[in-house]
């Protein structure tokens, strides 16, 4: 059985300065705020990560924090890393799921689009670039 990892996470955020002192005070994390051109996004590098924003350690993964707002839902996400994203979106839609938006590229890391699983949970896939 192939496996498709858990590569990120996201959470939301009401006040950015507010959660990346937070999480650098209380687990030494790096965080990195991005400007409005990347949605006023925080990067959040959880373990030891190389020039390529990629952690060295297997089995740890890094996340961010995304601005909070009606559109965004709400709660924590999980990224799911798949080979081809076309192919994943019909597997989460044939079995039950739903795609909330169409895909988008992040610049230098892959292809991601969001989904809803059937019980509700928002979740999103991610294509990452071949290097």
């Amino acid at each position: 059985m192939k496996s498709n990892p858990v590569v990120h996470f996201e959470m939301p955020y009401t006040d950015s300065a507010r959660v990346q002192k937070f999480y650098s005070s209380a687990f030494g994390w790096e965080m990195q705020g991005t400007g409005p051109e990347m949605g006023n996004y925080v990067v959040a590098h959880t373990a030891e990560t190389d020039e390529n924003n990629m952690v060295k350690t297997p089995g740890t993964i890094n996340g961010g924090f995304f601005q909070q707002s009606a559109a965004a839902g709400a709660g924590t996400s999980v990224v799911i890393a798949v080979d081809d994203l076309n192919d994943a979106m019909k597997k989460v839609t044939d079995a039950g799921g739903k795609i909330e938006a169409e895909p988008h590229e992040i610049p230098g890391i892959g292809l991601w689009v969001v989904f809803t699983d059937t019980e509700g949970n928002r979740a999103s896939m991610l294509q990452p670039l071949m290097k």
